[in-house]
């Protein structure tokens, strides 16, 4: 069966980088300047998780504060849901990128495992490219633990954050080697301030974005 969106019509990128890599940041400023719709995995699992009707909201409350990662089908289908719900969405719409069936998305946080980018590109669609931040554990722990002051998510403490580098490490980084070796990585350095990332990502945009 072919994949469900068209790759020619449909932009997807992969934003992956440890958890205070500055994703969510960076990816903000990508959807006002290029018109991009921001999907987080983790985002869309934690309003899953809250719907009062959920099949899924108790399990993926579990696996969250265990650094677990949710099975693949239950993130698979709520982006994909996501997808084709932004798409209808801003069909007449005038941003870049949108309208007759065209649209751009930046996912982030996603995908974690090997067979989750298998079964995503197969089955909803082929991405552009993966745009990799790069952070030290170091850096990402003091961010983290800075935003776990106001944040009120219960994965912001000391315990679950490094369970959540130790998931990324063994299962994510082999994600993003085996899209650099089909030469689909962009990686930046993400240590450095939020405008310096940016306007390096800018860069990895207007190089690699296949204009619609």
């Amino acid at each position: 069966m072919p994949a469900e969106f068209d790759p020619s019509k449909v932009a997807i990128v992969f934003v992956l980088g440890g958890p205070g890599s500055g994703k969510g940041t960076q990816c903000a400023r990508l959807v006002k300047e290029y018109g991009f719709v921001h999907l987080s995995a983790g985002d869309l699992l934690r309003e899953e998780q809250s719907r009062p009707d959920s099949q899924y909201g108790s399990m993926i409350a579990e696996h969250i504060r265990d650094g677990k990662i949710v099975p693949m089908h239950v993130t698979i289908s709520l982006l994909r849901n996501a997808i084709e719900a932004n798409l209808k969405k801003y069909d007449n719409a005038s941003r870049p990128g949108w309208g007759h069936g065209h649209g751009r998305f930046l996912i982030d946080g996603f995908p974690r495992k090997m067979d989750q980018a298998i079964e995503f590109e197969e089955s909803v669609c082929s991405a552009q490219f993966v745009l990799f931040l790069h952070c030290t554990e170091e850096m990402m722990l003091k961010r983290l633990l800075h935003r776990g002051e106001t944040s009120g998510r219960i994965d912001d403490n000391a315990e679950s954050i490094k369970k959540r580098f130790r998931t990324f490490e063994e299962t994510s980084m082999p994600v993003v080697d085996a899209f650099r070796k089909v030469g689909k990585v962009a990686e930046v350095d993400s240590m450095r301030d939020v405008d310096n990332v940016y306007a390096e990502i800018e860069k990895v945009m207007e190089a690699k974005l296949i204009q619609h």
